[in-house]
């Protein structure tokens, strides 16, 4: 693996709070296997187009917020789907941890491969999308088995990389006693998961599938309520 890897880059947050712990340098990658019936960020899809960066510039980028980031903070990579670029990212966490830079990996855990387990290697703490509580929805509204992320949640475990399951609730799919039990049981059953964040399904993103001429799927679905949102959190304890 050379550390001049490149990777194809959509955006860059310099000072994210929402993904993972404290605040972080965010890197958005370009390109996604899946059509998430919820995705905000549309614009990610195609592997075309973005900018282009190795790991070592992105690195020495995030390194001057370092004084920020504080205890717990330093960078995340998300997307897209970091997964599809697994050297650039493995050449970008590398660099980042040389310069004492934390690293999280925000991902849906739909690929797995050799690349990629060198990757969590240099991965310091992964933010796991698990989207739906069954096989059905997970194939009709994200593209692929729940197997992939269950596959990749027992490697993290196998590994001992600390892990963070998180879903976006969509009323009428996954706001249900049965998703929150799997995501318990989940938890319950692999050591590396010490912690859950639910997060609120929001049409914020209707804009950019106007703009791409896309259809949003869930465009008459409503946002979930702080009152859901509340209940739902309390069958995790």
């Amino acid at each position: 693996m050379k550390c001049s890897e490149i990777g194809k880059i959509h955006s860059v947050q310099t000072l994210g709070t929402l993904d993972g712990p404290g605040v972080r340098f965010v890197v958005f990658t370009q390109g996604c296997p899946l059509r998430c019936a919820c995705c905000h960020n549309p614009d990610t899809w195609e592997t075309d187009g973005g900018q282009v960066a190795t790991g070592a510039e992105l690195a020495e980028r995030a390194v001057r917020y370092r004084e920020y980031f504080g205890r717990d903070g330093g960078v995340t990579l998300s997307g897209g789907e970091p997964l599809l670029q697994p050297k650039f990212a493995e050449s970008f966490f590398s660099e980042a941890k040389a310069r004492g830079l934390s690293t999280c990996l925000d991902t849906s855990g739909c690929i797995l491969n050799e690349d990629i387990i060198s990757l969590l290697r240099v991965t310091d703490r992964v933010l796991l999308d698990i989207k739906y509580p069954s096989d059905e929805l997970y194939r009709k509204h994200v593209g692929c088995s729940i197997e992939k992320p269950l596959e990749f949640l027992s490697l993290l475990d196998k590994m001992k990389i600390p892990t963070t399951l998180r879903q976006v609730i969509i009323p009428s799919l996954n706001d249900t006693e049965g998703s929150m039990d799997l995501l318990r049981g989940l938890k319950e059953s692999h050591a590396c998961v010490d912690g859950i964040e639910l997060l609120p399904f929001r049409k914020l993103c209707t804009v950019k599938y106007e703009k791409l001429g896309i259809d949003f799927p869930l465009a008459n679905t409503p946002e979930p309520s702080c009152e859901i949102m509340k209940n739902l959190n309390q069958r995790l304890i």
